[in-house]
């Protein structure tokens, strides 16, 4: 038990997989945490209820191994592949009567899709779970619908949709990617959810360097975005870095933030030619949404097309209404739009007197953050994890809007 008491006290405060093995170095259970200290030290505590096959894995224990991973999240993905290759004993034991979900690669497709099911069929898919965090699944979907943009309708359709624009899919429905193509984005993803990392890394590698040199300069930028997020997930994991931690402080300093930007706030505005333009605002707090702080905003002050101008008004509601309140305010405004979009939005703050509040905004031709005191804007290598931070609360602003947009357009 000295040996365990010693492998406890080694735990870090960090999300990641911990392992436990019998006296002959077996993998009897492979569980995941969003701190691996607390959760892993939880199963040794005094007076815990156990019930019997819980206490029977607890008296196989002889050993204690675990992984470190930048969220939980991620984690879930190493979590799989574990279980996956190695079978262990208690994770099929202890398993009740819920239906978990797995992530699907139907590679049985002419264009294979990757989507959340509950039911695995001996269809030619391959399956990747099951999963027991259904909320950490999501974010680590949306990171790799990100990083490997793969359709996700149910039949090709024959024009591209909000997915493409987001940069979510590939549009194989339009021709905008070859079927060799997306076939290579199919076999990265599948490297990546069987936890290849370093095959992945050499094969994009070399993916760059023969795209260069056949002068097919988008592929090879397109590898390299693939491969920097990749690396970055990797150097994430080996530092033992959370989202907290991890993504928000490099964020915190790339943009040179005053204040540790823990709480989010996010607007978007959507309109076509003016018509029912709605905004949206959505709230991100420690790099996870807070749907039940979502908000959006019927356009009330004029009609027609000014996006500055309803900027304006949907971020002077917002924080008019907080101040009334004496309600929190976020740490960080971000605005879906270009430098004027930014302005326009300080400008309101600055009139309110919460001039303090630090804006910033993300333009979506080619992803330039522009803040303040820089009249130039912040470039981002295209796989870096700060930015797909920023796009992720960016896209979800634009899909809570769109949404909305339409409901409306549904009801005329």
């Amino acid at each position: 038990m000295n040996s365990l008491k010693s492998k406890l006290d080694a735990l870090p405060n960090f999300p990641g997989i911990y392992l436990f093995l019998n006296n002959a170095g077996k993998i009897i259970y492979v569980g995941k945490a969003k701190n691996l200290r607390k959760r892993v030290r939880s199963y040794f505590q005094k007076g815990r209820a156990f019930d019997n096959r819980l206490e029977l894995l607890r008296r196989e224990i002889a050993d204690i191994d675990f992984v470190t991973a930048p969220s939980e999240s991620e984690a879930l993905v190493y979590e799989a592949a574990l279980i996956k290759d190695n079978a262990p004993r208690f994770n099929i034991e202890l398993k009740d009567d819920k239906s978990y979900p797995y992530l699907k690669l139907s590679v049985n497709e002419r264009f294979p899709r990757l989507t959340v099911t509950r039911r695995k069929t001996a269809d030619g898919a391959l399956y990747y779970g099951p999963y027991t965090d259904v909320g950490a699944l999501k974010e680590a979907l949306f990171f790799m619908k990100k990083v490997f943009p793969l359709r996700t309708c149910a039949h090709v359709k024959k024009k591209v949709c909000l997915e493409y624009h987001i940069g979510q899919c590939a549009a194989p429905c339009e021709n905008k990617i070859s079927e060799k193509e997306y076939a290579k984005t199919v076999e990265d993803l599948k490297a990546f959810l069987e936890g290849r990392i370093k095959d992945l890394a050499l094969s994009l590698k070399k993916e760059m360097a023969e795209s260069s040199a056949a002068r097919r300069y988008e592929r090879s930028i397109e590898a390299k975005r693939r491969l920097e997020a990749v690396l970055s997930l990797q150097a994430s994991r080996d530092q033992g870095k959370t989202p907290i931690y991890g993504e928000l402080s490099e964020l915190m300093s790339v943009l040179g933030l005053v204040v540790f930007p823990r709480a989010i706030e996010c607007f978007d505005i959507s309109n076509i030619s003016g018509e029912k333009a709605v905004g949206s605002m959505v709230r991100f707090v420690e790099g996870r949404p807070d749907k039940k702080n979502y908000r959006h905003f019927r356009i009330r002050t004029f009609e027609g097309i000014d996006d500055y101008a309803m900027i304006k008004e949907v971020v002077e509601r917002r924080y008019s209404r907080l101040v009334r309140e004496g309600a929190a305010l976020p740490d960080l405004v971000l605005i879906d739009g270009g430098k004027g979009h930014q302005s326009a939005a300080k400008e309101v703050l600055e009139k309110l007197g919460l001039g303090g509040l630090q804006v910033a905004s993300i333009a979506k031709e080619f992803n330039h953050v522009y803040i303040s005191d820089k009249k130039a804007p912040i470039r981002f290598s295209p796989g870096a994890r700060v930015l797909l931070l920023i796009q992720r609360i960016r896209d979800e602003a634009h899909r809570f809007a769109v949404t909305y947009h339409r409901r409306l357009r549904d009801k005329i």
